[in-house]
């Protein structure tokens, strides 16, 4: 694609993908100075249509950027009320005080929101400051200038044919070149991997980790519903198989968020996340809350777990990664909204410090030193252990050592533990199949537990079936020839949108992909074990339309 020619715009700051991050970097941009030439490009077909997170939110991000948001009508309108955390058995629970547990994890003064909701009113922000928002527009491709350093991205391009080819009604897209480029593209952003590939941005950083975070938004009984109320759980059904946990949320209108997170470095290839997710639903605690319910919206998304350790560089020749694109969320408070937000407004100020000093296409040094070392780093520095102790020695061990280990760097900024590794990455971290039992997981019942297929219906995901597949096979030959025989071929379970399926044809098997009905987790571009899958972006508009996820 790159030997077309196409029409250029120049700007000083291009930002991909209008998230908490790359909002928060174009407000505060042009709060420095209204001058700046700012876009924003976004896949989705309107912002908000790709966001997907729990979410409580703490506001000291909002708070920073715009400290008069209240006033300015954000949607932050359920403020949390009550906080119960309980460890799960098959048939009861039991409810872990909070008052055992580091001030960080107190969840008075946060919301419950809409990321989705949130990210639309930044917007309109950042439009009324004079910022160019397109939705709608995939970044495709990166620009490289001619000294190796990323000078833009190419967006905007539609009707390829179906193998890739330019037809008759291809649109070739344009190139936005900036003095610096921000990828906000969220977790596992294809441009992002690119960068942190080409750049080595990783070296001396630890891998990065995830979970696969499932979500439905219910309609409940309102004698059952309790505004404000904040639910965390963890145990079953997951036990000893898998680390992750759920989160239910009270929001306004008598609805309610139900999530479930399954941390990938499980070991097991027959595990079914998805599945984990619908029978966590038939706990008589979580069933009793959803009868006579009725589920109105579902979407999946991949989470950053690796949190401190993980971080990579976070610049490069012409550029900076910002939010999700490095892993900033703080994995037992389950929230990187705020940091995303940090992050930012930090990268605005460091790129108009630059620019403001004539400066172009350089490294951001400033950005990655306030990162690191200000409120971002604090925040995530204070939890580092918690996921490699629990990868490391399970649920108990951690909830104990980890409580802990929180406590000692909450109150005197040290750990017992040093700093702990994560090791392996989630795609390593499978193991073959002979080593483990197949799970066996009940039908979903259609009234509190859903199949996958009628579950996608409701994220309102549409792809156009004549372009080419988005998810691409390094060797289609990987699947069955090596995944199916050694690891069960996991992508048949581990994608929450049921996009990969072994068929039988002529007497063999066969790997299918359905892309259609990819949500764009990017789960599978994480846990095959061949890491043989790579995520790159459909064409503009295209994935899921999450209405208030």
């Amino acid at each position: 694609m790159s030997e077309i020619e196409r029409e250029s715009m120049e700007y000083d700051v291009v930002i991909v993908g209008a998230g908490p991050a790359g909002l928060s970097a174009a407000i505060r941009l042009k709060q420095l100075d209204a001058d700046l030439s700012v876009v924003v490009l976004e896949k989705g077909s309107e912002v908000g249509a790709h966001i997907l997170s729990g979410a409580v939110l703490d506001p000291c991000g909002l708070d920073a950027l715009i400290p008069d948001w209240k006033e300015k009508g954000a949607p932050l309108n359920t403020p949390v009320t009550s906080d119960n955390f309980y460890v799960l058995g098959p048939a009861g629970q039991l409810r872990v005080p909070n008052f055992p547990m580091p001030p960080l994890m107190n969840n008075h003064g946060n919301y419950i929101v809409s990321m989705g909701n949130v990210c639309r009113w930044m917007a309109e922000q950042a439009e009324e400051m004079g910022v160019e928002i397109f939705p709608g527009m995939a970044c495709s491709e990166l620009v490289y200038g001619d000294n190796g350093e990323v000078k833009g991205v190419v967006a905007g391009v539609f009707g390829l044919e179906a193998d890739g080819s330019i037809g008759e009604n291809t649109e070739p897209g344009m190139e936005l070149h900036g003095k610096y480029v921000f990828l906000s593209e969220g977790v596992r952003g294809s441009l992002a991997k690119e960068v942190i590939a080409k750049y080595d941005l990783s070296h001396g950083h630890e891998p990065q980790k995830f979970g696969i975070g499932m979500k439905e938004i219910w309609e409940i009984d309102p004698a059952k519903h309790r505004e404000g109320t904040v639910t965390h759980t963890m145990g079953w059904p997951l036990g000893s198989n898998a680390g992750g946990g759920s989160f239910i949320y009270h929001l306004e209108n008598n609805q309610v968020y139900v999530g479930f997170v399954v941390h990938l470095n499980y070991k097991n290839p027959h595990l079914f996340p998805y599945m984990e997710f619908q029978r966590f639903k038939h706990h008589p605690m979580v069933a009793d809350l959803l009868e006579g319910g009725k589920r109105i919206a579902y979407g999946a998304r991949a989470i950053s777990e690796g949190g401190y350790q993980s971080m990579p560089k976070m610049v490069f020749p012409g550029g900076a990664l910002l939010g999700c694109s490095v892993g900033m969320v703080n994995v037992p408070r389950i929230k990187g909204n705020h940091n995303a937000m940090l992050s930012g407004k930090a990268a605005a100020e460091a790129a108009y410090e630059a620019i403001s000093a004539g400066r172009s296409s350089d490294e951001l040094t400033s950005y990655e030193t306030e990162v690191r070392t200000g409120p971002i780093g604090k925040d995530l520095k204070k939890v580092r252990n918690v996921k490699p102790m629990w990868s490391k020695w399970g649920l108990t061990a951690s909830l104990v050592f980890g409580g802990l280990d929180m406590w000692t760097n909450n109150l005197f900024g040290f750990s017992f533990f040093g700093t702990l590794k994560h090791g392996k990455t989630d795609a390593e971290a499978t193991e073959e199949a002979s080593k483990h039992k197949v799970i066996e997981y009940p039908r979903p019942d259609g009234k509190i537990s859903f199949d996958r297929l009628t579950n996608v219906s409701f994220s309102m995901t549409n792809h156009e079936e004549s372009q080419p597949a988005h998810l691409h096979l390094k060797d289609a030959g990987v699947p069955i020839s090596v995944n199916l025989p050694k690891y069960a071929e996991p992508a048949q379970r581990y994608c929450p949108a049921g996009v990969y399926e072994v068929v039988e044809k002529d007497g063999k098997p066969e790997f299918v992909i359905n892309f259609q009905n990819c949500v764009h987790c990017k789960t599978c571009d994480i846990k095959d074990p061949s890491q043989n899958i790579t995520w790159v972006t459909p064409q503009g508009g295209d994935g899921p339309n999450y209405p208030n996820m």
